[in-house]
Parts: C-alpha cells; sequence; structure tokens
C-alpha cells in the first residue's frame, strides 16, 4: 500500500495514499481497537449536510470566501452522492463526544475541496479542516445535532410502520367484530368478549404509542448548532447561531430551531432518553400483544386454538410456529437492552458536556431499524393472514 505523510500536533503519521481522511481519523483507526460497530452511515449523510450548512452560512456572513466555502459545499455534495464511500471507516467506540469522526468528515472534505481547486490532499494550509470545515462549530455542537436530524428521519419511518399496524389491527376489528369468544383474566375464563374487540384494543395501544413516539420526536428539533464547545458560542458569530438552524431546517425539511439556552442543550441530552423511552414503552404493548396472538394460536389440538396463522416453519404436520410473534418479541427485548444502555449513558455526563454520545447513537439507530423492521414483517407475514377459527371460539 502506499502512503502520504500527514502532520498533526502530535507528529507525522502514515494515511494511505487512496485515502480522503488525514492524521487525526488515522491514529482514531490505531488507538480505538475496540469493536466492529460503525459509526452509522445516516451520520455520515447528515454531517455531509451540516457541514454545507455551515459553509454556506459562513459565506453569506463572509467569514468564509466564495472559493473555499464553494469547493467544501461540493465535497460534501460529493459525500451526500456517495461518491466518497470508504472515507469514513471508524466504529462507534472513540472519544466520548465524537471528535474522531468531525475531525474524520473535516479531513474528507478538506482533502476533497483540494482536490476540486487542483490542489494536493494534505494543503491544510490552504484548506484547514480546524479552521474551514470546521468553522463556527465544534463536535459538541455539531455531533448531537446530526444526532437529531438522523432520528428524525428514522423515527418518521417506525411511526409510519406504526400507522401501518394501527390500520391493520382496526381492520382485523372490523373482520372479527362478530366472532364471540372467551374474556380472560389471570389467564382464566372471565365474561364473553369479540375478538374484534380485542383487536380495537391492541390498535387503540398501538395509536397511543406512535403519539408517544411523535411527541419524543417534536423534541428532537431544538438544536444547539452555533453554541460550540460548551454552550456559549465562542468562535462563533451571533448572526451565524441565529441563521444556521434556518439553513438546516430549509435543507432537511424539519422544523429546527435554535435553543434559548445553548449550555443546558450542549450539557444535557435527556431528549435522547425520551426518544428511547418511547420506543421502549411501544415495545412493551407490542410484546403483550405478540404474546396474546402466540397464547390465542397455540395448539392446534391440545391449546386453545382461537387463531389460524398462516403457514410456517415446522416439519410437523398441522403445526405452525408464531414465528413472526417470536421475531416481534425478540426485537423489542432489543430496544429494552438497549434503553438501558442509552439511560446510562444519558445520565453519565459531567458538567458542560455528556461525552457519551457515540454510544446513544449506535443504541438509538439500532432500536429504531429493528423495531420499524420487526413491526413490517410481523404486519407483513403474519397479522395480514391472520383468521379466526371461529368455531373454536
Amino acid at each position: 500500500m502506499e502512503y502520504r505523510i500527514e502532520k498533526d500536533s502530535m507528529g507525522e503519521i502514515k494515511v494511505p495514499a487512496d485515502k480522503l481522511w488525514g492524521a487525526q481519523t488515522e491514529r482514531s483507526l490505531e488507538n480505538f481497537r475496540i469493536g466492529t460497530e460503525k459509526i452509522p452511515p445516516e451520520m455520515v449523510t447528515v454531517f455531509a449536510y451540516l457541514k454545507k450548512a455551515a459553509a454556506l452560512t459562513n459565506k453569506e456572513l463572509g467569514e468564509l470566501t466564495p472559493d473555499l466555502a464553494d469547493a467544501i459545499a461540493a465535497a460534501c455534495d460529493d459525500v451526500l452522492a456517495g461518491k466518497l464511500d470508504g472515507n469514513f471507516p471508524l466504529a462507534v467506540w472513540m472519544t466520548g463526544s465524537g471528535t474522531q469522526f468531525n475531525m474524520n468528515m473535516n479531513e474528507v472534505l478538506c482533502n476533497r475541496a483540494l482536490e476540486i481547486l487542483g490542489q494536493p490532499k494534505g494543503r491544510y494550509d490552504l484548506i484547514s479542516p480546524n479552521n474551514h470545515a470546521n468553522m463556527a462549530q465544534s463536535t459538541n455542537d455539531v455531533f448531537p445535532t446530526s444526532m437529531k436530524v438522523c432520528l428524525l428521519m428514522k423515527g418518521r419511518k417506525l411511526s409510519r410502520v406504526l400507522q401501518e399496524l394501527e390500520l391493520e389491527l382496526l381492520a382485523k376489528e372490523d373482520v372479527f367484530k362478530d366472532v364471540l369468544k372467551m374474556g380472560r383474566t389471570h389467564l382464566q375464563d372471565a365474561v364473553p368478549v369479540t375478538l374484534g374487540q380485542e383487536m380495537g384494543a391492541y390498535a387503540s395501544a398501538v395509536h397511543r404509542g406512535r403519539e408517544r413516539i411523535e411527541r419524543s420526536l417534536s423534541g428532537l428539533h431544538l438544536i444547539n448548532l452555533g453554541g460550540t464547545a460548551v454552550g456559549t458560542g465562542l468562535n462563533a458569530e451571533p448572526d451565524y447561531i441565529r441563521s444556521v438552524a434556518e439553513e438546516l431546517a430549509a435543507r432537511t425539511g424539519e422544523p429546527f430551531r435554535t435553543a434559548s439556552n445553548l449550555m443546558d442543550m450542549t450539557s444535557n441530552t435527556d431528549s435522547f432518553a425520551d426518544v428511547s423511552s418511547a420506543m421502549k414503552c411501544v415495545a412493551l404493548v407490542l410484546i403483550k400483544m405478540a404474546n396474546d396472538i402466540r397464547l390465542m394460536a397455540s395448539g392446534p389440538r391440545c391449546g386453545l386454538n382461537e387463531l389460524k396463522l398462516q403457514p410456517g416453519s415446522s416439519i410437523m404436520p398441522g403445526k405452525i410456529n408464531p414465528v413472526m410473534a417470536e421475531v416481534l418479541n425478540q426485537a423489542c427485548y432489543q430496544v429494552i437492552g438497549n434503553d438501558l444502555a442509552i439511560t446510562l449513558a444519558v445520565e453519565n455526563g459531567q458538567f458542560e458536556l455528556n461525552v457519551m454520545e457515540p454510544v446513544m447513537a449506535y443504541n438509538l439507530f439500532r432500536s429504531l431499524e429493528c423495531l420499524t423492521n420487526a413491526i413490517r414483517a410481523f404486519v407483513t407475514h403474519l397479522l395480514k393472514g391472520l383468521e379466526a377459527n371461529d368455531s373454536q371460539c
């Protein structure tokens, strides 16, 4: 492999010649050999949006010359187009504020901008990762803001799939409205209900969970971009702080606004715990529903046998395992486990910064993806084909 020599405050280091990252990224690769869990690719995309918004805002304010700002913005466009994939190699395990990832992005953007301007990689005297790509920014405001943008993107998908689940349950409420069966408390016979009423109850709980998710997502619109290192806005022009959130809102379609207390928004991460808690509550509701369906489908001869599942995986004739309900359960258990990791990370901030954000991001994104995909599979492969055993009911 061919290398080029990069320099930072710690001295010289070899960097692969074909890569756009620089010294700080390379040192992170050497120092944090802990796990293989990568920074989510959505963070790469959102960081590029943020860096472009910052460069263009600084250009409008006259803080960044047009040639440099336009080159950085063009480099951001290359990231967004996927042209620079392979230049973001860092795992979750790094400095807790995400500094190495921020610098990874800054170095890649600067080296690509240098190429655009016809200059060799590493000429940071012309375009600097710290002074230009990171102008009026800090990891401490960019990283949590990027998390919020990503969570809103993924959270909207979860909300939509919960709505699909709710609508399918409401459809089943109508289909099963005349199927009379025994209601149970303490796992014992109580009084008659209809299977439709049970489905309607599940739909109501899912609706409540969706509203809970939406409320938690709305809290993510308050950002600390422009607060820089500790929320005081040091090294950021007041006009930049006012304008950059508007630029981000225009580019994402989400109503982002600058927090009135940037120090609070930099040091406290309870909005992330709010999203995780909402997902955990949804998971608890889904586990209960999935287990009810598993019990009602038990049998066929020696169980309750009130529900008929579509054919599943089994070598025994007549035996259809409730595999999609089981998968949904397992996904929900993972969400609950992730919530504990997020809770511990949120409470472990000290003074003006919480330095546990990468592990928060990893677990939040994992929960959102896992829950969204599991619900979609449950609706598609179990709920849509669910039938009642009328005579048994």
